[in-house]
């Protein structure tokens, strides 16, 4: 089975983590979260404290069907700051089976490394800039390509419901909105 990685640096946004991680496992998907710091415990942008899977380095990804950047600061620029998940990152982007997803402010990662150049994309209200060479949608989610991207918190459960139509198809991701009282 392939795996969902969701990478988690200090002062990331628990719901934006969080609630996609929820869905995508209660749709039955393998989910790995990834601590891109030197520990399993990593700290969310609002104090509350996250265990890992794994760290960063123990992976080769190989396996990756997606790779997923929460957003929140100071999260989204420590992701950014971490070479070794912007090289994944890079490498990956020319597999077409690879989704690359990024939420809120996270998409400014995206946006440095050139994989946004000529994509409809959506960021936190305050980032278009950032996203270089995007189409901004103003979207709560925008799907481009295997190109993902939310705009914030609110959009949070919805990008977890997209994956799921993606990875599981539509019927899946209605029963799990329906049962899940969305």
């Amino acid at each position: 089975m392939k795996t969902m990685y969701v990478f988690l640096a200090d002062g990331f946004e628990e719901i934006e983590a969080l609630a996609p991680i929820d869905v995508m496992r209660r749709a039955g998907l393998s989910v790995t979260t990834v601590s891109v710091t030197d520990s399993l415990t990593v700290t969310g942008a609002h104090g509350i404290p996250v265990v890992a899977d794994t760290l960063f380095a123990q992976c080769d990804y190989a396996d990756a069907a997606l790779l997923f950047l929460p957003g929140g600061l100071p999260g989204a620029t420590n992701l950014e700051a971490h070479a070794g998940l912007c090289q994944l990152l890079t490498a990956k982007a020319s597999q077409p089976d690879v989704i690359i997803s990024a939420i809120c402010a996270a998409p400014l990662v995206l946006g440095g490394l050139g994989l946004l150049q000529g994509k409809r994309a959506t960021c936190y209200p305050g980032f278009e800039d950032t996203m270089q060479g995007a189409e901004y949608t103003a979207d709560k989610v925008t799907v481009d390509g295997h190109i993902f991207t939310a705009c914030g918190p609110g959009a949070a459960w919805e990008l977890g419901f997209t994956f799921v139509e993606h990875f599981c198809g539509a019927d899946k991701a209605d029963e799990l909105r329906s049962g899940m009282q969305f």
